[in-house]
């Protein structure tokens, strides 16, 4: 599996390498190929082979000047540490610990650092949509995630002062508002460094790995916050100019890292079975998101949690091992697998929250096993029926739990600060803006979402759309809620109640409506069913269609490509 995964990073490498895009689907593909043994060759089907993933624990090291990082070999063992020396020959040194730091090392030239942002996005799924589409107009692009996620134009393409300008230029020309260099001029750069034996060693490279095959990671200043990774770690370069700190480990192994972190404490064994069923779905299907930065998942919420063998449970454990190499698939292709905590009663579309096309399998279904809405007979896009649905607390999965219903105050002050910071980080035109007047709600979702929420400032109307919402103001945890205007003295608009409920993006799964079906004796397969409509549950095998590629584009069509079967 190590030349397989070895493989995968050289695909991943691969439009930086030729200044070609390879397509989701064409990138799905390859990885399938080098994960599971698609080939186009006749024979018996292969036994799939363990996977190891590539995931980012530590993604931005060197962004502070004081960043440190602590690896440790556990009691009786010791850490390797491989990297090139100033010959270019590989060294190999073994202590029982390192302390990694950042120095900022002065440049002999000032260097500059530009990109040119074709827009910002809170979410992978809309920032990969509009990628696509930059593409289908015949712009190069890659998707990045500097702090939101972001489309850039292609680095290795547009790789002159003047090509960027000349795109821009013309992409102004076109009517386009959104796209801006992002210009920097550095004086000093980030260099990872450390200290062995009285001697400092300055790598962009570096590989950890142990006799026992596990290594303890702590901030180097609280050294009683560690989490403990099994698997190689590598120190490498990404796109930003830091580093970032990289898991090697195989998928089951991950499990036991994001299953225990992703359900509430004492979940039920079925609750167990089913995140485990959807966090291997979902690993597989998202191995492209990081691929500017030449790994494949974060270990946050823009991915799945994951704590390494920190934490790990016995429940988890059981349910991990028994449903091993299981994953949920539509149609014999695997499934978005997207789930959020809290769903407020009813799950949301794809299209509700994100920009792209819709999944079938991942349209809206009330929260509840009782009968006790109608969304066909009273659809939520009605401002009338979205309070009275909202008012409603008994009879659904996610009743009693704190964020099944919630109401948060929020003062004008505290609105125009949030929304300032929201348009300066999106490079908006409106940014200068002092004052908000009013702020209301232009379109909702037959399930309830709110898909356009328009603010009047003293410069003009703001538009902010689906998912944007929770990145514009601090106050709704999903966007499923009304506003309720706050008045003062002589009725004057104070502030806004935000009220609705929810936690996240509500599409898919709910994990706490997971928790109490699985405690009412539902099984994994029932709850899977039950939040996804149309799927299987299938073993990791080769008849499963990864892709849909039409050779002669690079895109999407109605091709299919098997393994063997």
């Amino acid at each position: 599996m190590k030349q397989q995964g070895y493989v995968l990073r050289k695909i991943l490498r691969l439009q930086g390498q030729t200044g070609k895009r390879l397509s989701d689907w064409s990138r799905n593909f390859l990885m399938g190929f080098c994960l599971f043994g698609l080939t186009a060759a006749s024979g018996p089907a292969q036994k799939p082979t363990e996977v190891d993933l590539n995931v980012g624990i530590v993604q931005r090291f060197g962004e502070k000047p004081t960043d440190e990082l602590r690896l440790e070999a556990i009691a009786g063992d010791q850490l390797t540490l491989r990297f090139l020396a100033g010959n270019m020959k590989p060294q190999t040194l073994k202590v029982d610990s390192v302390k990694l730091e950042v120095t900022q090392q002065p440049l002999p030239v000032p260097k500059v650092n530009e990109r040119l942002v074709l827009g910002n996005y809170r979410s992978f799924e809309t920032a990969e949509d509009a990628a696509e589409k930059w593409q289908a107009k015949g712009i190069e692009v890659e998707v990045a995630q500097p702090d939101r996620w972001q489309v850039w134009a292609k680095r290795d393409v547009y790789k002159t002062p003047l090509l960027r300008r000349l795109l821009l230029e013309n992409l102004k020309t076109n009517g386009d508002v959104t796209a801006y260099l992002d210009t920097k001029v550095l004086q000093k750069q980030p260099q990872v460094s450390w200290v062995v034996n009285g001697l400092r060693y300055n790598r962009k490279h570096l590989d950890i790995t142990a006799g026992k095959n596990l290594i303890e990671v702590s901030q180097a200043k609280d050294k009683k916050s560690f989490y403990i990774y099994e698997g190689r770690l590598q120190v490498q370069p990404n796109a930003y100019g830091t580093y970032t700190l990289v898991n090697e480990v195989p998928l089951e192994t991950y499990l036991r890292g994001v299953v225990p972190h992703e359900l509430n404490a004492g979940a039920p064994y079925a609750a167990n079975k089913a995140q485990a069923i959807i966090a291997r779905t979902y690993a597989l299907r998202n191995l492209r998101r990081f691929a500017v930065d030449d790994y494949q998942l974060c270990a946050d919420t823009q991915c799945q949690v994951y704590r390494g063998l920190t934490g790990t449970t016995a429940v988890a454990d059981r349910a991990i091992a028994a449903t091993k190499n299981q994953v949920l698939t539509y149609n014999n292709q695997l499934v978005d697998a997207l789930y959020s905590s809290t769903s407020g009663g009813v799950t949301a579309s794809f299209e509700d929250v994100w920009n792209g096309s819709g999944r079938p399998y991942l349209h809206a279904v009330v929260d509840s096993t009782a009968n006790i809405w109608d969304l066909s007979r009273q659809p939520l896009g009605s401002e009338q029926n979205f309070r009275k649905f909202i008012s409603l607390k008994q009879g659904f999965n996610e009743t009693g739990w704190n964020t099944f219903r919630w109401s948060k105050a929020s003062s004008l002050k505290q609105l125009t600060q949030d929304l300032q910071r929201y348009l300066q980080k999106t490079k908006s035109p409106l940014s200068d803006f002092q004052t908000i007047q009013q702020i209301q709600v232009a379109e909702r979702s037959p399930a309830g979402r709110i898909l356009k929420l328009e603010v009047q400032t003293d410069k003009g109307v703001v538009e902010i759309y689906k998912d944007d919402i929770r990145s514009a103001f601090m106050a709704p945890r999903s966007t499923l809620f009304y506003l309720q205007p706050i008045y003062g003295a002589n009725k004057t608009l104070t502030g806004y109640a935000f009220v609705g409920g929810g936690l996240g993006h509500g599409v898919g799964l709910s994990q706490t409506g997971t928790d109490n079906l699985a405690k009412q004796g539902w099984s994994a397969e029932q709850i899977l069913s039950f939040y996804y409509p149309g799927t299987k549950i299938q073993p990791i095998q080769e008849s499963i269609v990864f892709l849909q590629i039409d050779p002669q584009s690079n895109s999407a069509s109605a091709q299919k490509v098997r393994g063997n079967e």
